[in-house]
């Protein structure tokens, strides 16, 4: 059975509203989460992801309401993160009604919870988001990999919001997350996050052929072909976008057409 490729668009919130920037500064209204989501339910994506990009640098909880509302009109999956810290966190954001959680500053801090996690909700729930910045100071321990203008680098896993390095590599840290029971990995690369330049392909397809779990790839899209190239490329199980889609340059449908015209799986 083949398996078909998901497009998920991402609802970046803060202070319950869309919000979306480049490099994830630069922030900028793109609406109400729950009408978006809706849109994209019916458009036909195939699951919603909602981050409270603020909640870990502001440490505040993330915004049960909306994921309330949203669940309520929401035949597809919804994947919540932002400030979820501990399990019970995870209990309070699935009982509100997401299907899963997405962890990352605190998988970082406490990678036992991602096994807590999944051990607790079973590892179908937890989602490790993974942020990513190239950093060309290589050495040992450090996976080289090669970009398209010759250059070596290797990827840096950043976190609350891409303010704080950690010194992890991210492709060891993708394979850790696994082991310790994440069901998928959403990886964003920070020099492709809202640039509308394509997908960080060089990390996505060594991230993807390093770990077993689906890869969501993350930043970047800008044209169809982008969409295309992240599956073809970058190996990933699922792509996904925001701004393209908060400001109707595509639609979901519009995507997927693309995409089956090229032959790629989609659910139509």
């Amino acid at each position: 059975m083949v398996l078909t490729k998901r497009i998920i668009p991402c609802l970046d919130l803060k202070d319950g509203r869309v919000v979306k920037g480049t490099h994830f500064v630069g922030l900028r209204d793109a609406g109400d989460p729950v009408e978006l989501a809706r849109r994209y339910n019916e458009q036909g994506a195939d699951e919603v992801v909602f981050l409270d990009i603020a909640a870990s640098k502001e440490r505040r909880g993330t915004i049960i309401d909306a994921i309330q509302r949203a669940a309520g009109e929401l035949s597809i999956p919804l994947t919540v993160g932002g400030g979820i810290r501990t399990t019970g966190d995870m209990q309070h954001i699935l009982g509100a009604g997401a299907d899963k959680v997405s962890i990352n500053s605190s998988a970082v801090q406490d990678p036992d919870l991602i096994s807590q996690g999944a051990g607790r909700f079973g590892t179908r729930c937890i989602v490790v988001a993974v942020d990513v910045r190239r950093n060309y100071s290589m050495g040992p321990e450090r996976t080289p990999i090669g970009l398209a203008d010759g250059r070596e680098c290797w990827y840096e896993v950043v976190t609350h919001g891409g303010s704080r390095a950690t010194g992890l590599d991210a492709v060891a840290w993708a394979r850790d997350v696994e082991e310790r029971g994440a069901g998928e990995i959403l990886l964003t690369s920070m020099e492709a996050d809202g640039t509308k330049e394509g997908f960080d392909i060089p990390i996505t397809a060594a991230v993807a052929g390093a770990v077993a779990i689906p890869v969501i790839a993350s930043g970047g899209v800008g044209t169809l072909e982008h969409f295309y190239e992240g599956f073809t490329e970058g190996k990933a199980d699922a792509c996904l976008a925001a701004s393209v889609f908060h400001y109707c340059e595509f639609t979901v449908r519009q995507v997927k057409e693309y995409l089956a015209g090229r032959g790629i799986p989609v659910r139509l």
